[in-house]
């Protein structure tokens, strides 16, 4: 757990970050690592000073604005697509429940690395993926331990849905949309998160972002204030419900998305979220997922590391590369990335989209690669349930249990996933996105 409140863990943290993201830090993440260890805060405290002055190194490659008006101008070149509305219904329930069932099945592993992922599979006789894991004891060797919510998230030992962040922040967006709708704003979001959200169900950014509000920072200084976890997963997975409200309008869902983003992220952490609303938006619409991950992509800066990671898979799947060439190309590329980076992980969710013939086996993919698994999951079965319907999601995997969903939201814990279905068609319906 990266401590928001500790800077042994903010330090290094934000050494790590600026060194992947081009700054010079020379020997200065090791230093913070090395203080961290022996709790010598006095000398964190001049590191932190050091890396505040740190600068881009003139061989960095990539180009990553993230002002708005750049990324509304990209905004408006993606026309909207017609959707079928005799379909849309469907639809939504199957982003709704592919996103559960997707969490569900990559929880317990959350956190492992693909090699470790691979041996706790083929220990459970489940390699490839083929349903809810089992919870082994003793673990195999060469996992070292499982996710905590492994005992509560395993096979037999879950009723409901169980409670997620990824699943929470969806739900979060949607109370958003029936409160504000196009009239939204980042100081809305904060406002809603204080009163709805515990702190203790907030993790990495979102968490140091909440810090941030309760200490009197306003939005969008929130995001940067000692928040080494900004370009993080935390954005991407609350995007979703922006695109469920905007069938085939991946620019509005997208303008939506930003507006959420601006509260705890910036640069690639922004553009994460971003194109998980357009995938979601997108995929309302049409029926190729290859369609489906391109227009997406054009609501991502084309000179940003998450444009360029994308594409790279795109590029692997039309040269007729296999999804393990493609899981293997991402772990060359990334290995000195945190396991929770937006880049790495958008990486994980196009391999399962891209290669991924069926609910599971595009689910199984994205898992194998490891990282954060139960995000990932959650993001591949939203955008393979809207893309193809709930059917597509096996009823051995909904049965009972992917009914009622719990949720640390005010107000929501137990809600259905037919009342969220139900609630997001009426905010379509509204008019008031």
């Amino acid at each position: 757990m990266h401590d928001v409140l500790d800077p042994r863990d903010l330090v290094p943290d934000e050494a790590e970050q600026l060194r992947i993201s081009g700054f010079v830090v020379d020997d200065l993440e090791e230093q913070a690592r090395a203080a961290a260890a022996d709790g010598d805060l006095a000398r964190l405290d001049l590191i932190a000073v050091r890396l505040a002055r740190a600068v881009r190194s003139p061989d960095w490659t990539f180009d990553e604005p993230d002002d708005d008006a750049t990324l509304h101008a990209l905004a408006e070149i993606v026309a909207p697509a017609p959707y079928e509305s005799l379909e849309l219904a469907e639809r939504i329930r199957g982003a709704w429940l592919g996103r559960c069932v997707g969490n569900t099945l990559g929880k317990p592993i959350e956190g492992l690395d693909p090699r470790q992922v691979e041996i706790y599979l083929r220990a459970a006789g489940q390699w490839p993926l083929r349903g809810y894991l089992p919870l082994l004891d003793p673990l195999p060797e060469g996992v070292p331990a499982l996710h905590p919510s492994a005992p509560v998230a395993t096979a037999g030992r879950f009723s409901d849905v169980p409670r997620d962040d990824d699943i929470d922040w969806t739900i979060v967006a949607l109370h958003l949309l029936e409160t504000y709708g196009t009239d939204l704003t980042t100081e809305d979001v904060a406002r809603e998160w204080l009163d709805r959200v515990p702190f203790t169900q907030t993790y990495t950014a979102e968490r140091a972002a909440y810090r941030n509000l309760v200490h009197g920072v306003r939005p969008p200084e929130t995001a940067t204030r000692a928040n080494p976890y900004r370009e993080w997963i935390g954005a991407l997975i609350r995007g979703d419900a922006f695109g469920y409200v905007n069938p085939g309008d991946p620019a509005a869902a997208a303008r939506l998305a930003l507006v959420d983003a601006r509260l705890s992220h910036t640069g690639n952490g922004v553009f994460g979220e971003l194109w998980a609303a357009a995938l979601a938006a997108c995929a309302l619409a049409a029926d190729d997922i290859e369609e489906v991950v391109t227009t997406a992509l054009q609501l991502v800066p084309a000179g940003s590391r998450l444009a360029v990671a994308i594409n790279d898979m795109l590029r692997l799947r039309a040269s007729g590369a296999t999804a393990t060439e493609a899981l293997d190309s991402v772990d060359r590329t990334f290995s000195r990335y945190p396991w929770v980076h937006t880049v790495n992980n958008a990486a994980l969710i196009a391999i399962g989209l891209l290669w991924g013939g069926s609910f599971i086996e595009a689910v199984g993919l994205t898992i194998a690669g490891g990282r954060d698994t139960d995000s990932n999951g959650a993001t591949v079965g939203s955008v393979y349930g809207a893309l193809h319907g709930a059917a597509a999601v096996p009823s051995e995997l909904v049965g009972t249990t992917h009914v009622h969903v719990r949720s640390a939201v005010r107000d929501f814990d137990r809600i259905t996933i037919d009342e969220l279905t139900r609630r997001t068609l009426a905010v379509i319906g509204s008019g008031r996105v």
